[in-house]
C-alpha cells in the first residue's frame, strides 16, 4: 500500500525531531521541510539536515526567505543582543514576528502540490518561550484559513495540522522520542550558538532543554560552550 504523505516542519531542534519520530511511527510518508529565513546562526540546518538522513526521509527541502530584511527579534538582527532566560519576561525578543504563520503557508502549499492534507508541527504550550505563534488558537485559525485558501474548499477534502507535542511538558517530549528511539544528540536548542555549533547554555532554550533532561532522567547529548 503507498503510504500517505505528510509535510513535517524540522528546524533541526528537540521538538521537530520528535514529531519527525510520531509521524514516522503513525506510519507517514515524511516530507521535512527546513527554512534559512535569515537566522543569525545556520547550526540548526546542519542538525536538521542530519536529522533528515538519519531519518530517511522521502525528501528534504530547504526553503530560502529573508526575514532579516526587517529584523525585530534577536534570532533576525545582530544589534540585538539574545538575552539570557532569566532575563526574558513576556513574549521574548527571540520571537520572530509571524514565523510560523510563514512556516505553515509554505508548508500548505507544498503539502497541495504533493497531494498531502497532513502537516505535523512542534509547537508547544507547555515547557516554551511564550510565543504567541505556538498556541493552539493560531493553530486551530490556520487550519481553517488553509481550507478556505486551497483546493480543498472545491474538493472535499481537508488539511491536519498535528501538534502531537501541544501539551506535553519538555520531559514528557523527551521521553516520548527516546521511546521512538529518537537521537537528540544529532538536535540543538541554542538561541545563540558558537562558531563550532555548541550550545550557550545560557539562553531560554538551551534553560527549557537543560530542565527537560534533568526532569526525565534522561542525560542531555548537548555540548555547551
Amino acid at each position: 500500500m503507498t503510504k500517505k504523505k505528510a509535510i513535517i516542519l524540522l528546524s533541526g531542534g528537540l521538538d521537530s525531531a520528535t514529531c519527525l519520530a510520531i509521524a514516522k511511527d503513525m506510519g507517514f510518508e515524511c516530507y521535512a521541510l527546513s527554512f534559512s529565513y535569515g537566522q543569525r546562526h545556520t547550526v540548526e540546518l546542519d542538525h536538521a539536515v542530519a536529522i533528515a538522513k538519519a531519518n530517511n526521509v522521502a525528501a528534504h527541502s530547504i526553503i530560502d526567505i529573508n526575514l532579516n530584511l526587517w529584523g525585530g527579534s534577536a534570532l533576525t538582527d545582530s544589534s540585538i543582543e539574545v538575552p539570557n532566560a532569566e532575563d526574558s519576561k513576556g513574549i521574548p525578543i527571540t520571537y520572530v514576528p509571524a514565523r510560523n504563520l510563514i512556516f505553515l503557508s509554505f508548508a500548505a502549499a507544498y503539502a497541495e502540490a504533493i497531494g498531502s492534507c497532513d502537516i505535523f508541527i512542534g509547537v508547544n504550550s507547555v515547557d516554551y518561550s511564550g510565543y504567541p505563534d505556538c498556541r493552539k488558537e493560531f493553530i486551530d485559525s490556520f487550519t481553517q484559513t488553509a481550507n478556505l485558501a486551497t483546493r480543498a474548499a472545491d474538493e472535499s477534502w481537508k488539511y491536519t495540522i498535528h501538534t502531537p507535542l501541544q501539551s506535553l511538558s519538555k520531559k514528557d517530549i523527551i521521553l516520548k522520542g527516546i521511546s521512538l528511539g529518537v537521537d537528540y544528540s544529532l538536535t540543538t536548542s541554542c538561541y545563540n550558538p558558537n562558531a563550532e555549533g555548541h550550545s550557550c547554555g545560557k539562553c531560554a532554550s538551551c534553560a527549557i532543554r537543560k530542565a527537560g533532561f534533568a526532569a526525565a532522567n534522561i542525560p542531555d547529548p548537548t555540548k555547551y560552550y
